[in-house]
C-alpha cells in the first residue's frame, strides 16, 4: 500500500498538471465572462500577496542575521518546517500556472493567423516550463519578470473589457498598467528584492509586437467563419449554401472549393464573441493571390458589432464577378488586428459536383 502511495506521489504533479489543464480548456475560453476575468485577478493578487510575504520573510532573516553579530541566528521551529520553507514556492508555482493556463486557453481561442498563434505557443511553453522551475522563485528578478508579464496580460483583457472597447491606446494604456503595477509592488515589497528591468523590457517587447498584429485582439473571441453562396436571413439565422469536402479529405467535412457562375455572389459570414458592453466595428478584408504581385486586396468592408451574444456577433459582405483562383477573407478590426483567417479557392469554369452542396445555419 504504502509503494502504491510513494509511486502516485510521484506522479502527482503530473496529474495535477494536466488535469487542471483539462478542467480550464472545457471551462474556459467559449467566451470571456465575469467569472473569467474575476478568476485571472484572484490568481494575480494572490501570487501578488505572496511576493510581498517572500520578501518580507527574506527581509526579516536578514535582519535577524544582522542583530546575531553577522552569525545567522536558529531560526525558530516553525521556520524549520519544510512546508513553511516550500509552501510559498508551491503556491506560486500553482498561481502562476493557473494564469498560465487561463492566458494560454483564452488567446489560443482568439487567435486563427500563424505569427498569433505562435503567441499563444509560446504562453503554452511558459505553462509548461513553469512546472520545472519551481526551485528558482527564490530568485526575484526572475519572478517579477513572470509575475510583470502575466500582470500585463491580464490588465490586457481587464481594460478594454472594463472601457468597452479594444481601440489601440487601451492596449498599450493595459501594458504600461500591468508593468507599473509590478514596479509599484516591489517596491512596496520589504528590502525591495530583486530588479523590476525585464518587466519594462517586457512591456516594450509588446508595445512593438502589437503594432506588427503579432498579439490576438483580445477579448474578442473568433467562433466561426463561413463563405458560400444563396445568402439567407431567416428566423433570426443566416444561412448559406456551402459545398461538402470529397469522400477522401476525410478531414474536413467542407471544402475549401467554391464554384461559381459568371455574375453569382459571394457571401462571407463571420461569428466573433465580444463581451457584454463592448461595441467596435469589425472588418471583411478580401484578398486575391495575383501570381505577379503577391496578396492583393481588392476590398475592405465593415460591420458594426455589439457584445454580449453567447453565438457571436455575426456580420456579413458579398463580391460578385470574382475572379478564379486562391482568396482569403481577413476578420479584422478597425485598427487593422486580425482576428481570423479564411482561405479558399474560387473555380469559375466547372459547376459543382451533384449533391456536392448543404444548406448550414450560423
Amino acid at each position: 500500500m504504502k509503494s502504491k502511495l510513494a509511486t502516485l506521489r510521484t506522479y502527482f504533479p503530473a496529474i495535477a498538471f494536466f488535469g487542471g489543464f483539462l478542467w480550464d480548456a472545457l471551462t474556459i475560453g467559449q467566451t470571456v465572462t465575469f467569472l473569467d476575468l474575476w478568476l485571472l485577478a484572484g490568481y494575480l493578487a494572490s501570487a501578488a500577496g505572496i511576493l510581498w510575504w517572500l520578501g518580507h520573510r527574506r527581509h526579516t532573516r536578514a535582519g535577524t542575521v544582522l542583530e546575531a553579530g553577522g552569525q545567522r541566528a536558529a531560526p525558530p521551529a516553525l521556520f524549520r518546517s519544510i512546508w513553511w520553507e516550500r509552501a510559498p514556492h508551491l503556491l506560486i508555482q500553482f498561481l502562476f500556472g493557473g494564469l498560465f493556463s487561463v492566458l494560454f486557453i483564452l488567446y489560443f481561442k482568439s487567435s486563427s493567423h500563424l505569427t498569433a498563434t505562435l503567441w499563444s505557443l509560446g504562453l503554452g511553453v511558459l505553462l509548461v516550463a513553469n512546472e520545472f522551475i519551481h526551485d528558482s522563485y527564490h530568485r526575484f528578478t526572475l519572478t517579477w519578470a513572470l509575475f510583470g508579464l502575466c500582470a500585463i496580460l491580464v490588465f490586457n483583457f481587464l481594460l478594454p473589457f472594463m472601457v468597452g472597447s479594444i481601440g489601440m491606446v487601451w492596449f498599450y494604456l493595459s501594458t504600461l498598467a500591468g508593468a507599473s503595477f509590478t514596479h509599484w509592488l516591489r517596491k512596496k515589497t520589504p528590502g525591495c528584492p530583486g530588479r523590476a528591468a525585464p518587466v519594462w523590457i517586457i512591456a516594450a517587447m509588446l508595445a512593438v509586437a502589437y503594432p506588427l498584429d503579432l498579439i490576438p485582439p483580445v477579448p474578442l473571441v473568433k467562433r466561426d467563419i463561413q463563405v458560400g453562396k444563396n445568402f439567407e436571413h431567416v428566423a433570426g439565422e443566416y444561412r448559406l449554401t456551402l459545398e461538402k469536402a470529397p469522400w477522401w479529405v476525410f478531414w474536413r467535412e467542407l471544402s475549401n472549393e467554391v464554384h461559381l457562375a459568371p455574375g453569382e455572389r459571394l457571401y462571407c459570414v463571420s461569428s466573433v464573441f465580444a463581451p457584454g458592453g463592448l461595441s467596435t466595428r469589425l472588418y471583411h478584408r478580401w484578398e486575391h493571390y495575383d501570381a505577379k504581385r503577391g496578396w492583393v486586396t481588392t476590398s475592405r468592408m465593415g460591420f458594426g458589432l455589439s457584445g454580449g451574444r453567447n453565438g457571436g456577433f455575426r456580420g456579413y459582405t458579398y463580391k460578385q464577378d470574382m475572379a478564379p483562383g486562391e482568396w482569403k477573407v481577413h476578420v479584422e478590426t478597425e485598427n487593422g488586428r486580425t482576428v481570423v483567417v479564411h482561405a479558399f479557392t474560387v473555380v469559375t469554369d466547372a459547376p459543382p459536383e451533384p449533391d456536392s452542396e448543404t444548406v448550414r445555419g450560423l
